[in-house]
């Protein structure tokens, strides 16, 4: 890569800013041009995440995911350190409440130390209580330096350091275009164009259909799912300290609702995973008929409802009713009821499906000449975002 070639970025989230950062701090000199079609960075899945820095508790020791959640925390750490942008250490425990969860709980503590989770330690219900007085458990893994941050503030601060550098971050710019000729990519957007040395698409909800412009093929495609949450009440917050999840369930790619302490102080309930009837699918109301065809058109689609339609089932009831969804949280924090909490809002995770209807759970990421398309990036994607900058700059321009 030559000091003064023009590299092109498809998407104003965490992970799209963090690899323009990372180029400009590779090669100084390069120009950056980052294209976002919202009216400000961090508006999908960066903004609408709930906070937590992950220590690197569940991933498959070995995977892409194990490894730069690692180095993605340490680097984030320092990050918002120097930058003075809130980083509370407040800790998480992992719980288990039933007997028959015992098993999965040695499982994952198997796998968390694999990934050599720092101080993390197994506890009974009496530290359980010292650690959180009102959570309620047989035993826990406590992960102590697993955090909560501002993520859509730290997006801002990597597209600040992009334009100090010399690079620009072009906001109302939608892509409907991709194409590569005599060594160039031309980028388009209606009558709009750039034309750029390199690409790197990371268009999070919207990946595949950006990559398949840049000619990359279908499979994964990606399936919205909304992610409701829940506030509690002012009265009732201080009843959580930090973190209180669940032991997750191995079959699916999602963490479980949990008890997450927000760093301006509120105290949330969620996220559930229930699919979404548009790809920004906010509210219950959102529809997109092109969305659904897309996916009613996936052979991956029927395969995953056939294998997870009980799942799915459960989850829209919670979705439905405040006291279904409340009911499962209950079983950690006994004093937290459906009048305790009101509704606060949704995420979407893009979660990619391959056409066999395997729910997509590591990173993946795929090279097509000068395009980079990163086609799946989940979870602890905006831990890992200054780690995958590396990675995808490393692997992409050497």
């Amino acid at each position: 890569m030559m000091a003064d070639e023009t590299i092109g970025i498809v998407g104003a989230g965490i992970v799209g800013l963090a690899i323009g950062r990372e180029i400009t701090l590779r090669r100084p000199g390069t120009r950056v041009v980052v294209l976002e079609k919202e009216d400000a960075v961090a508006q999908h899945q960066t903004g609408h995440n709930s906070g937590v820095v992950h220590a690197g508790i569940y991933y498959p020791p070995g995977s892409l995911k194990a490894q730069l959640c690692t180095r993605g925390r340490s680097l984030l750490k320092e990050y918002c350190q120097d930058h003075k942008i809130a980083y509370d250490e407040c800790g998480k425990l992992v719980v288990a409440v039933r007997v028959d969860e015992m098993a999965r709980l040695d499982a994952l503590e198997k796998r968390a130390r694999e990934n050599e989770v720092p101080g993390l330690r197994r506890v009974d219900h009496t530290a359980i209580r010292e650690i959180e007085p009102h959570a309620a458990g047989l035993a826990a893994l406590h992960s102590p330096e697993t955090a909560i941050t501002d993520f859509p503030r730290i997006a801002r601060s990597f597209a600040d350091d992009i334009v100090a550098a010399g690079g620009e971050v072009r906001l109302n710019w939608p892509v409907d275009g991709i194409t590569t000729h005599a060594g160039k990519t031309e980028i388009t957007s209606g009558d709009r164009r750039v034309v750029v040395d390199q690409l790197i698409v990371c268009a999070g909800i919207h990946s595949d259909q950006v990559a398949k412009l840049a000619g990359d093929r279908p499979e994964p495609i990606i399936v919205p799912f909304r992610g409701e949450y829940m506030r509690v009440k002012p009265e009732k917050a201080d009843l959580v300290r930090g973190m209180i999840y669940p032991v997750p369930d191995p079959r699916y790619p999602f963490l479980g609702v949990h008890f997450t302490r927000r760093v301006t102080g509120v105290v949330e309930v969620g996220p559930n995973a229930v699919l979404a009837t548009a790809r920004e699918g906010y509210r219950r109301s959102d529809l997109s008929l092109r969305d659904l065809a897309g996916i009613a058109a996936w052979p991956g689609s029927w395969k995953m409802a056939r294998q997870h339609w009980r799942t799915g089932i459960k989850e829209v009831r919670g979705s439905l009713s405040k006291s279904s969804y409340m009911a499962e949280a209950m079983r950690y924090v006994p004093e937290i009821h459906a009048s305790d909490v009101y509704r606060s809002g949704a995420g979407v995770r893009a979660q990619a499906l391959d056409r066999d209807g395997s729910l997509v759970d590591d990173f993946r990421i795929h090279r097509l000449g000068p395009i980079t398309a990163v086609r799946n990036a989940p979870s602890p994607a905006a831990t890992s975002s200054l780690a995958i900058a590396e990675h995808v700059v490393a692997a992409h321009f050497g």
